[in-house]
């Protein structure tokens, strides 16, 4: 299914090629004076200049081409040179009816399928996961969702940190408390198969323990021992690690599953602790792994670098490996397991210069095809004071926590909209549950990745503006009106556009080809979380201009049914590749 936008510019591509210039000038895009025109060429501009003619009369000849397009009402010159088309309403409805019936509501899969895999959530085990965990989660899954709707064969791994220096610290913390018990023994066990640890004592140590390996050397280099004990094969730390892991991994899950992100893949570090020591010996036997004061490691650097980045640590001088050796060891294992096209990693924008090292290491040893390996940085998620946000005693606040009080927030908001007031109280919860996700994901994604803002929950879980609840109520709203429409024993029809809210709604329902094409191009789902807020507003125009169920024809009624299952389509399938879900009542 081809959009208006694409096929416009293939029409003035032919025009442009047929005046023997590139077709890629003929490139349409929406009219920036949507009062004048739906669509905009601004390809004789640049046509001019390198045929060295007149822009107008250069613009008067492609016009004159794209006159005959049955597509086209009117075609006109403005300016220098810009081409202003406005489509048929033939056009128009003719292309609501497809989006109608369409799978993907309108937008289109992509020409070339590839495997991927999406590296995001990243979580540490043993320590709860946070508000930094946030944005990785939402930003991941909603990518993830993206690209496997376009058509690509994708894979989402939360890569969990369960094998760095932090199992070190936990040991040895645990050994001095005597939790540990048993597993500090020597030898080859058995060990205790009930756990020593509960997740309340991993939250309690962790801190204390990160805190003392920097104030104090020697039980710093304790846990670094430890660390590279476990790595080894210790048989008593890795039977004690296992628990660590085991107790941590469900409060994970019961954190990501709050929040509807979910994973093909649930790898951490460990996993590929067997691919290390064959991937170190190959890495030596390319010559790529070097001593230096000790440790081993791979320079990356290349000439023309406008600043010089560090080589990749890869064994620490104390013979652990390190945080870039379990990130390349993973592109190893999942060259080999999932034979990807690219790896895109959602991570803190602050981790740019590491995977910039791990990225280049992969390509120098062959483990990745260059460019196949993308950061997708991101802002934080800051609290009023521009700070990332922290709790008013100004600590992290658990991820847990964050869910509940936005819980607590969008029952809050049900009951003041006196909405959801028939509901039992599981379904009333159910729809909290949703709103609380909704507010919090398309506050999120309505900004580009790469910027910062301001948590703000009283905005965020408004009806009313640009908002994830605000999207949740008008799609309530047209389901509302669908079930009206049945129950009376209306259907859709052909849709018919006469009314300028039925044009525009009908150029926004176009325009989520686009929204979806660049979110995947820039891998940025903020167009999506624009387009579905433009697509609310103007059904809501639509509904407010046009009556529905009391239309003066069957045939107007038929046509704005039609235009309002279009509507409630795409709209679910924007939200949907938000990760938003939508109730069936309110």
């Amino acid at each position: 299914m081809t959009d208006l936008r694409t096929a416009l510019s293939e029409a003035a591509g032919a025009a442009f090629a047929a005046e023997g210039l590139a077709a890629e000038l003929g490139r349409v895009t929406a009219s920036d004076r949507p009062d004048l025109a739906d669509f905009q060429c601004n390809g004789a501009l640049a046509a001019a200049k390198q045929a060295k003619a007149n822009p107008r009369e250069l613009a008067a000849r492609i016009a004159e081409r794209l006159k005959a397009d049955p597509r086209i009402a009117s075609v006109e010159i403005a300016g220098p040179g810009f081409i202003n088309l406005r489509v048929t309403d033939q056009a128009l409805a003719a292309r609501a009816t497809e989006t109608a019936s369409d799978a993907m509501a309108g937008a289109a899969p992509v020409s070339q399928p590839r495997r991927v895999v999406v590296d995001y959530g990243g979580p540490n085990v043993a320590k709860p996961m946070h508000v930094g965990h946030l944005r990785a989660s939402i930003i991941g899954e909603s990518l993830k969702r993206l690209f496997r709707f376009r058509g690509d064969q994708v894979w989402g791994d939360a890569h969990f940190g369960d094998w760095g220096f932090q199992m070190g610290l936990l040991i040895t913390a645990l050994a001095e408390e005597g939790l540990a018990g048993a597993f500090m023994a020597e030898g080859e066990g058995p060990f205790p198969a009930e756990s020593p640890v509960t997740l309340a004592d991993l939250e309690r140590l962790y801190p204390a323990a990160a805190a003392r390996a920097k104030a104090e050397p020697e039980f710093r280099d304790r846990a670094r021992r430890a660390t590279a004990e476990l790595q080894a094969g210790r048989p008593g730390y890795r039977a004690l690690w296992k628990h660590m892991h085991d107790v941590s991994m469900a409060a994970l899950q019961r954190d990501f599953a709050a929040l509807g992100v979910t994973f093909d893949l649930w790898k951490g570090e460990a996993d590929v602790d067997p691919l290390i020591p064959p991937m170190v010996e190959e890495l030596r036997a390319k010559g790529l792994l070097v001593e230096d004061q000790g440790a081993q490691v791979v320079h990356i650097a290349r000439e023309g670098d406008k600043r010089e980045l560090p080589p990749l640590l890869v064994i620490s001088s104390e013979g652990s490996a390190m945080y870039g050796t379990t990130d390349l060891a993973t592109i190893v294992d999942r060259r080999n397991e999932q034979a990807f096209d690219l790896v895109l990693y959602v991570v803190d924008q602050r981790q740019a210069d590491h995977f910039e090292q791990v990225f280049r290491a992969a390509y120098l040893a062959g483990y990745a095809a260059e460019g196949s390996l993308e950061h997708l940085g991101f802002g934080t998620m800051n609290g009023p004071d521009g700070k990332p946000f922290k709790t008013r005693e100004g600590g992290v606040l658990k991820l847990a926590d964050l869910i509940e009080m936005t819980r607590a927030k969008a029952r809050e908001r049900l009951r003041e909209a006196q909405l959801g007031e028939d509901a039992t109280a599981d379904e009333f919860e159910a729809i909290a549950g949703k709103v609380a996700v909704a507010a919090l994901k398309f506050a999120d994604l309505s900004n580009w990745r790469g910027t910062s803002y301001v948590f703000d929950l009283d905005r965020f879980m408004s009806f009313e503006g640009k908002t994830g609840p605000y999207l949740l109520y008008q799609a309530v709203r047209i389901k509302s009106l669908l079930r009206k429409a049945a129950d009376q024993g209306f259907g859709a029809g052909a849709v018919v556009v006469a009314e300028p809210a039925e044009r525009d709604l009908a150029l926004t329902l176009d325009a989520f080809a686009q929204a979806v094409e660049e979110a995947y191009d820039k891998r940025g789902p903020n167009t999506i979380a624009e387009h579905a807020y433009r697509l609310a507003q103007s059904f809501s125009k639509f509904y407010a201009a046009c009556p529905v169920l009391a239309a003066d024809t069957v045939e107007a009624r038929a046509s704005r049914l039609a235009l309002s299952q279009a509507t409630l389509k795409q709209l679910e399938t924007a939200l949907d590749l938000l990760g938003i879900e939508t109730p069936e009542r309110m």
